[in-house]
């Protein structure tokens, strides 16, 4: 099997990406949950939801991921990719998560998501709040952009899912 894509999501915009882009390429597509051999894959494609500094369903692929097959992470959250500081963040914990010579051969993407409050389990919106409170009463000149954007949709339903930014991914990786 030439490519897999894989998605951990807990929230539906990691999925959403993952079957657009299968539906685009043509290559099959599971939840991390579902993945248990990945002899004879070439390339795994995973598009994983950020949480807390970390992707979803990476730590598990890394473990189950054949030394000779090529990795392609695409992040998906909240924070405007189109900021570089935004990306050099999510990069920085990726360089935590992935070993070195790993990550080195890996082609990294960023994709924004959306978050609906009222759809968070309880875990997820107490450590929001958690988050926001401490962001809150950080001074305005000590907040990121991303800090200011989380404090802004705090509560609401937002939803920055573009299927059209799948196409330049869908480029590179020919």
């Amino acid at each position: 099997m030439k490519d897999l894509i894989v998605y951990g999501s807990c929230y539906g915009s990691a999925k959403r990406y993952a079957e657009a882009f299968a539906a685009r390429t043509g290559s099959p597509v599971l939840a991390e949950e579902a993945v248990r051999n990945l002899c004879g894959v070439d390339r795994v494609i995973l598009f994983g939801a950020l949480y807390a500094g970390g992707v979803k369903g990476l730590k598990k692929l890394l473990r189950t991921l054949p030394e000779n097959t090529r990795l392609v992470i695409v992040t998906v959250g909240l924070a405007d990719v189109e900021n570089l500081k935004n990306t050099a963040h999510i990069r920085e914990a990726l360089c935590r998560q992935v070993p070195q010579p790993r990550l080195k051969g890996t082609a990294v993407f960023h994709l924004r998501g959306g978050i609906d409050y009222q759809k968070l389990n309880f875990k997820h919106r107490a450590m929001m709040a958690m988050l926001c409170r401490r962001l809150k009463s950080l001074p305005p000149e000590k907040q990121t952009d991303e800090d200011r954007a989380l404090l802004e949709t705090y509560g609401k339903a937002v939803d920055f899912v573009d299927l059209d930014t799948l196409a330049p991914i869908a480029a590179a990786l020919c």
